[in-house]
């Protein structure tokens, strides 16, 4: 299937698109592996011999197209593959935060999946510490750690990367994720695993209703008693547990191009997005894997604008509940909305 943004691109003659573009923003739900500039991962591809089925940029860009969730978790794994070094990290983590810089998003809570890399021989402090590193070589923009424990791999495994956290929690480890394949994997697995992670005093999330439905967000709930959803689409699914939402306003890291890019909508005029919001759902905006899915955060308000009628004002309250759903202390969430409302370019400037 081609992806979300493969469409005429009315963005660059809209006369709203500079201000989404220069508009500050926040990310909520955000992998670092997934987020790495083409360029940038060309480079890590070449490094390593490259992949004949590869041969240049424009194939690169074409591997990142998926008929399924499944398959995009496999090329997910395939450009993995190429990260192999802790100076990988590095080099891409700093990559990833220049984009980030570029686009004034000045807060992310990002996800890193370091359970991913150990058949490599990486281990979880050296690799957080060597993102870190990138990461502090771009000062326009903070970004917090939210190692993904990679619900494929099992608890057992989930609980290990656990416990080596608390020595990195000083590189802003912040929080705990799971990711992975949602539809074989349940929440309830990791009920233990999520329970030290309160203990040990670390924010959480798991990714649910993405690829399996509205029994998975339940799950992440009522099992990990998660303090925000990951995706949280197919929660439509189930009307008591979209009141539940609306009530309780615990934050959904929504991502809706991703949501079509990987088919658990067809359309985005599928996705509940709109429904969600306007029945009072504390609802997040988010690029999940920008650079596999070919998006933006100015491409996803343009796709609220065009597809479900959201204005700029609305698309400022978006923003804002991304800052009040982050895991920023009270006085950060105060500070960093004021410095946003108190920026030029938050207005509308077509007014």
């Amino acid at each position: 299937m081609q992806n979300p943004t493969d469409q005429p691109d009315t963005e660059g003659t809209d006369q709203l698109a500079e201000w989404r573009h220069r508009v500050p923003k926040v990310e909520l739900h955000f992998h670092l592996e997934g987020s790495i500039p083409l360029d940038a991962t060309w480079e890590l591809v070449r490094k390593y011999g490259g992949d004949p089925t590869v041969p240049d940029m424009d194939a690169l860009r074409d591997r990142f197209k998926f008929r399924d969730f499944p398959h995009f978790l496999e090329t997910w794994t395939w450009k993995n593959g190429f990260i192999r070094e802790y100076d990988d990290f590095t080099f891409s983590s700093e990559a990833v935060a220049r984009s980030l810089a570029d686009q004034n998003i000045r807060y992310v809570e990002a996800f890193l999946s370091p359970a991913r890399f150990f058949s490599t021989g990486l281990e979880t402090g050296r690799l957080i510490e060597a993102v870190r590193q990138g990461l502090d070589r771009v000062p326009n923009v903070e970004v917090a750690l939210v190692p993904d424990l990679v619900r494929d791999l099992g608890a057992e495994n989930a609980a290990n990367v656990l416990s080596e956290l608390s020595e990195v929690r000083s590189l802003g480890v912040v929080g705990i994720g799971i990711g992975g394949s949602e539809h074989l994997y349940p929440p309830e697995i990791f009920r233990d695993v999520y329970s030290t992670a309160r203990e040990m005093g670390f924010h959480t999330t798991a990714h649910a209703g993405e690829a399996a439905g509205a029994d998975s967000v339940w799950g992440a709930i009522q099992a990990l008693e998660v303090e925000r959803i990951g995706h949280g689409t197919r929660a439509v699914e189930d009307e008591s547990l979209v009141q539940y939402l609306a009530e309780s306003r615990l934050p959904i890291e929504m991502c809706p191009l991703s949501n079509v890019a990987t088919r658990v909508v067809d359309s985005i005029d599928q996705h509940p997005v709109r429904d969600f919001f306007d029945r009072g759902l504390m609802v997040t905006i988010n690029t999940d894997d920008p650079v596999m899915f070919g998006n933006s955060m100015a491409q996803e308000f343009h796709a609220l604008e065009t597809s479900f009628g959201f204005t700029p004002d609305e698309i400022r309250a978006l923003i804002l509940n991304g800052i009040e759903a982050s895991w920023l202390s009270p006085e950060r969430k105060l500070a960093l909305a004021e410095s946003f409302q108190s920026d030029p370019d938050w207005l509308d400037e077509r007014s």
